[in-house]
């Protein structure tokens, strides 16, 4: 399918899609690395990316010592050490695996919020992003921008927001933690515009649960109330979905209609 500029692949199991993911993420990496020293990428950290990154990592023909890494978001107050802490997430599915040359965390305990967000997006200026990974939340969202606070034309690149309801059920469901109470109500993440800054982007949305996200992706208009439908706008961009997150696409006829 293509919506806009959004191509979209479809693919039978969650395993496919991850592999084909990885294997796309994979080429461009090794096509880019043809012509420029380093390639700077910036990574999500969610289940929805374990096969995406289990293929990539083991991507026959990356130069990782030509790769720098970033996060699109953190929780804020989560300790450093807590498997869900989105840095230690990747360390240990990706960065643990390839021998990256750098690996920039943002610091959801920095004393100083508002400092750690200059920090990091200062960062992302001096490293322009060639390459965006990122998945779409349950409630449209892209890194932590959900409906209530996504802005296209935010002013800044890196920004602390509160977490609405649904963001924070979506990692219960995701059984990254046990109780609504324990997920953490704030986190730091990069802006909209900071991730459509990047020439090109791989979109992994695998699973049931993401079925509406996707179908309101691709048939709902542009609008910050469905902060992923932005994708269909870049150039660059494909989204990955399997059997499950694309089960709703067949009632975009009567969206059309409505």
């Amino acid at each position: 399918m293509k919506v806009d500029n959004l191509d979209i692949l479809i693919f039978k199991t969650r395993e496919e899609m991850g592999a084909a993911s990885g294997a796309k993420a994979a080429e461009k990496i090794r096509e880019l690395q043809k012509n420029q020293d380093y390639v700077n990428i910036i990574f999500a950290s969610a289940p929805s990316q374990n096969e995406f990154l289990a293929a990539l990592s083991v991507a026959e023909g990356i130069n990782w010592e030509k790769i720098n890494a970033f996060h699109m978001d953190e929780y804020v107050g989560l300790p450093a050490d807590a498997p869900q802490n989105f840095g230690n997430f990747l360390k240990v599915n990706l960065f643990d695996k390839v021998d990256v040359n750098k690996v920039f965390y943002i610091n959801g305990n920095a004393p100083d919020i508002e400092e750690e967000c200059k920090r990091y997006a200062k960062l992302l200026t001096e490293y322009p992003t060639d390459i965006v990974c990122l998945g779409i939340g349950e409630n449209g969202h892209i890194a932590f921008n959900d409906p209530h606070v996504a802005d296209f034309n935010d002013p800044l690149l890196v920004k602390k927001v509160a977490l609405d309801l649904a963001s924070r059920q979506q990692q219960v469901n995701d059984k990254c933690f046990e109780s609504l109470e324990e997920v953490p109500e704030d986190a730091i993440t990069l802006t909209i515009p900071s991730l459509l800054k990047a020439k090109h982007g791989y979109c992994i949305v695998p699973g049931e649960k993401k079925a509406q996200a996707i179908l309101n992706t691709v048939a709902e208009d542009i609008s910050e109330q469905f902060p992923s439908t932005i994708l269909r706008k870049h150039h660059g961009i494909t989204l990955f979905i399997d059997k499950d997150s694309s089960g709703k696409l067949g009632e975009i006829s009567s969206y059309s209609q409505a």
